[in-house]
């Protein structure tokens, strides 16, 4: 009998919450950013240590903000599949809502310090 064994994509760290930040005050609307490419649940995980610890943490502060981003309305957040255990994390940049100031970078980068 033949086992098949999973082999998860090699998954790293794409960019820092800061980055996710700048970007975002900066995109257009329709403008797209992949901030992660992998499995997402897994690699914020202890258990899935497909990263290292500090990488682990920046991924989770990235998705939060990247969440909080889509919660304020500034991105749409979507998911393409590449195949088993392997997606791209999409953030879709948003029309600036009115009510936004022309320093939206410099708001987002104060949440992060």
């Amino acid at each position: 009998m033949t086992r098949s064994i999973t082999r998860f994509p090699a998954a790293r760290l794409r960019l820092k919450e800061i980055d996710l930040c700048g970007w975002i005050g900066q995109a257009m609307p329709g403008d797209m950013l992949e901030y992660h490419r992998g499995f997402l649940a897994l690699d914020v995980t202890e258990q899935g240590t497909r990263l290292t610890e500090r990488d682990r943490a920046e991924l989770a502060r990235v998705a939060r903000r990247a969440w909080w981003a889509a919660e304020l309305g500034l991105v749409h957040l979507v998911q393409r599949r590449h195949g088993p255990d392997d997606y791209g994390y999409l953030a879709i940049a948003r029309p600036k809502p009115r009510r936004a100031s022309a320093s939206l970078g410099s708001f987002l980068l104060e949440e992060v310090a």
